[in-house]
């Protein structure tokens, strides 16, 4: 069956745009209550973000399943990894976050956890859809669903993070300023950051509906880069809007990135005897990273880009760490999905147990120079086919040698081929990147 709604990463839209208007999602809700209602399970969980049309869609959703018979707990702004937590704790149905992640505030969208806090699997997916196409319908008045709100769930979710943190161990002596994007992290990253004893700087925590990551978070480093340097803090952590994703600057006011995050916190594994299995990375994860991996014997595969693709590999090989480098890091010993605030806590665990700076612990791989050129097209075609376009990549690759890479592929969302070369040098990396791309556009008309 085609997908008419959910994509990779669950809905997502801009506001008043079908499928991202109230009619649409109180019909969701109706067909997720009957769906999951199905199964024995009527409850359950409801989060969003702090954009302004979370309020409507939080409401349409509570509508669509109380008229299938199906409960609600009213969870308010949380991060979506709490979401996904509290869904697994409270052993609800599933839990639903109303947020579109790191997107302006003018789109929204809906991500579904499972009873076990993982994504929601294809074939309850592909049930929800059929189940879209049918009349909507409501319950007896005596069978409808209920509303509650959950009044402790940022601590209890703050308590949950506290204990992914060594036990003994406390941020004493660390300055930290935390960017949560004026997102759903505002009121419960510091919390977590203070009660464990750091002196903590918040930006980006004064969200008015309207301001979700915009000049800020973890899709605009420069701004806690600024506090870092302004506060001479010891670290900067930087959220998404919805708290999944991750960027920390170190005391120099150097960004660190996803990929950067998972070499930390593998070779401290490493180093402690602590590694099992290897590490996930995507297709856009740097070279650098591979090569680094390859010097300490850590198993390294490529996933294709979006965290649930990392997930799944993850799953399939047994292994625990993974990421992007956008800022996705998944510790499966810890977590069931990507989350911004029990990563940074992995990553300070390690601060404090060597002694060391973010600086020195990220400066034993130095990320290779990497250049991304969109190439507009008019139609899809096949890359793999075109003999021109494989023909510049197979010259690129022996130019490149074993101390580069180039990677084609076309956009999920745009009519655009991004071509993408990495390599020791700058300038080689640079004048490949765009004679590679003249090629494609030749090719391409």
């Amino acid at each position: 069956m085609s997908r008419q709604f959910f994509g990779t990463d669950g809905i997502r839209g801009r506001v008043g745009q079908y499928p991202m208007t109230a009619e649409a999602v109180l019909k969701l809700g109706w067909a997720a209550g009957k769906v999951l209602g199905s199964k024995g399970n009527r409850e359950v969980l409801i989060g969003k973000d702090t954009r302004i049309s979370g309020y409507l869609f939080e409401s349409a959703l509570e509508a669509g399943l109380a008229s299938a018979g199906v409960n609600s707990r009213m969870l308010g702004p949380m991060p979506t990894p709490a979401i996904a937590y509290l869904t697994r704790t409270f052993r609800a149905a599933a839990g639903i976050v109303i947020s579109a992640s790191h997107n302006p505030f003018y789109d929204n969208g809906l991500k579904f956890f499972s009873t076990e806090g993982s994504k929601l699997d294809d074939a309850l997916e592909l049930e929800i859809e059929a189940m879209m196409q049918q009349e909507m319908t409501t319950v007896d008045s005596a069978e409808l669903g209920r509303a509650t709100r959950v009044d402790d769930a940022g601590g209890r979710y703050i308590e949950f993070c506290k204990s992914t943190f060594p036990t003994g161990v406390l941020l004493t002596g660390l300055k930290i300023v935390v960017d949560t994007a004026n997102g759903a992290g505002y009121d419960i990253a510091h919390r977590v950051f203070d009660e464990l004893g750091a002196e903590v700087v918040t930006v980006g925590a004064e969200p008015n509906g309207l301001n979700i990551n915009k000049d800020c978070g973890a899709t605009a480093p420069d701004n806690l880069r600024a506090h870092v340097l302004l506060e001479r803090a010891d670290i900067g952590i930087a959220l998404d809007g919805d708290g999944d994703r991750i960027i920390m600057v170190d005391h120099r006011g150097d960004i660190v990135d996803g990929d950067e995050i998972l070499y930390v916190l593998a070779k401290a594994r490493h180093d402690a005897g602590n590694m099992t299995g290897g590490v996930v990375g995507t297709l856009m994860s740097n070279l650098a990273l591979e090569h680094a991996f390859a010097d300490m014997n850590i198993p390294f595969e490529r996933a294709n880009v979006g965290d649930r693709h990392v997930m799944e590999k993850l799953k399939h090989n047994s292994w625990s760490l993974g990421g992007e480098n956008s800022g996705h890091v998944i510790c499966l010993d810890k977590v069931t999905t990507g989350d911004a605030i029990v990563a940074a806590l992995q990553v300070l665990a390690v601060m404090k147990e060597t002694g060391e700076t973010l600086a020195r612990l990220r400066d034993n791989m130095q990320l290779y120079p990497q250049v991304l050129v969109n190439v507009p097209i008019k139609e899809k075609i096949s890359i793999d086919e075109n003999v021109d376009i494989q023909a510049a990549v197979k010259e690129a690759e022996t130019q490149l040698g074993n101390d580069g890479r180039i990677l084609l592929r076309p956009s999920g969302t745009e009519p655009l081929i991004r071509v993408m070369v990495e390599g020791k040098s700058a300038n080689d990396v640079e004048a490949i990147c765009q004679a590679v791309a003249q090629r494609v556009g030749d090719a391409v008309g």
